[in-house]
């Protein structure tokens, strides 16, 4: 699907197998989704943001937020003729908002659940 530009749920579990050497002693993936060559996981402890760069998408940038350092978030629904949702992400020290664009595929106020439960502790 990630072929066509539609953003998917990936299995937890498939997510810490693939992402092991990101998460530390006894972080568990709550949810992750891959958003084309992207992917975004919401573990116990953090976000975790997987950023495939160039065209090969061999380069990688990992960006761990944790939840703590999120001050605020929006996200956007999809419309009629914009069929594509948003997420935006506010981090304590910058003014401009981490951008994530979800296709159709997932449900956008499910990803806003889940940063509710862990942000608004």
């Amino acid at each position: 699907m990630a072929l066509f530009g539609n953003a998917h749920t990936i299995d937890p579990g498939q997510a810490a197998s693939d992402f092991a050497k990101l998460l530390g002693a006894g972080e568990g993936v709550q949810a992750a989704y891959q958003l084309v060559r992207d992917v975004i996981m919401f573990t116990d402890r953090r976000l975790i943001l997987v950023d495939k760069q160039g065209i090969t998408g061999k380069k990688v940038e990992y960006h761990s937020i944790p939840y703590r350092s999120i001050t605020h978030f929006a996200v956007e629904t999809a419309g009629t003729f914009d069929l594509d949702a948003e997420l935006k992400i506010w981090v304590s020290g910058n003014s401009v908002p981490i951008q994530k664009t979800f296709t159709k595929g997932v449900d956008i106020y499910e990803v806003q659940a889940i940063l509710t439960q862990y942000v608004a502790r």
